[in-house]
């Protein structure tokens, strides 16, 4: 088969739109460094199988994330398709330079739920750190970008365990207070749970914030991405992240494994009868395009099966 049969479910977002993440987030990960130019073109095979937001690259120091070092070449060489955002992740004030001089109309912020991981990730306290988002987001907002919020380690840390609901909401909520127009919601080590999602997402909402506000992000570590995605659809959740091919993890967190696979999402969305306007088999070209160049397989079963049928 090279569709899912259609079998809608009531309740459910009818459209979704897929926050792609592959040319960020999934090749900061890679022992390698990948060449600008094959950068350019995954970007741009992305958009001609429809994805309509494709973060592209992140503009923090070249020693912290020597995979992503040449951001403004890559921004320079790349054919920007009408219809689509670029978002680029930018950590502070000087990143926000690049940004602008690049013309760059759609910026995100990176925070932590935890004390350890905000340590790691930004060598700040969680407090510092919003202290240090507050002018990148005015000054964003003052030129017109759009500004994300990430949160990561909403669900688990590596460092601390668990991580209580209460303390996610308060963090998340800041950000929103600062200015993003959007939240994502980050399982970064992928130990979250479809309830633990439900939970979560009801507790923010409890909080006062807008189901529309919230996205989802799930690395797949433990085979549970799908199943919180589909949480995250029952409270109203029509964002999700995913990265082609199922690239990914965090460099400052060990455990932190794959994305969930964009074609694995696109398939269980398509078998919901749920719209994201993206091709699925150009997706997959895509995804064993890039396997190619990495010189390794996509852990995504879809490309897999797909590929092989």
């Amino acid at each position: 088969m090279r569709t899912p049969m259609r079998v809608p479910r009531p309740g459910l977002p009818s459209r979704v739109t897929i926050h792609e993440v592959g040319p960020r987030d999934g090749l900061q990960n890679e022992s390698a460094v990948v060449a600008t130019a094959v950068k350019a073109e995954f970007v741009a095979r992305l958009a001609e199988a429809g994805l309509t937001t494709i973060e592209t690259t992140s503009f923090v120091p070249a020693n912290w994330v020597p995979q992503l070092a040449d951001a403004e070449e890559l921004l320079r060489l790349m054919q920007r398709r009408a219809g689509v955002r670029y978002p680029v992740l930018v950590p502070n004030a000087r990143g926000l330079r690049r940004a602008l001089d690049l013309g760059v109309t759609d910026i995100a912020i990176f925070g932590s739920a935890t004390e350890t991981f905000a340590q790691r990730n930004l060598n700040r306290s969680v407090a510092e750190s919003l202290e240090m988002f507050a002018p990148v987001v005015a000054g964003a907002r003052e030129h017109g970008l759009d500004v994300r919020g990430y949160l990561s380690m909403c669900f688990g840390d590596p460092w601390e365990g668990p991580v209580a609901i209460d303390q996610v909401v308060r963090v998340g909520q800041r950000l929103l207070e600062l200015g993003c127009s959007q939240l994502s919601l980050g399982d970064t080590i992928g130990v979250g749970t479809a309830g633990h999602v439900r939970a979560l997402l009801e507790a923010f909402v409890a909080a006062g914030v807008p189901v529309d506000r919230l996205a989802v992000h799930f690395h797949d570590t433990y085979g549970q991405a799908l199943a919180n995605t589909l949480a995250a659809l029952e409270l109203g959740v029509s964002t999700v992240d995913a990265s082609a091919g199922g690239l990914g993890g965090c460099p400052y967190a060990k455990n932190a494994t794959g994305n969930l696979a964009t074609e694995d999402l696109v398939w269980f969305l398509d078998g919901l009868g749920i719209e994201t306007g993206v091709d699925l088999e150009s997706l997959v070209r895509t995804s064993l395009w890039m396997a190619d160049q990495l010189g390794r397989p996509s852990p995504s079963g879809v490309v897999r099966a797909l590929s092989s049928s």
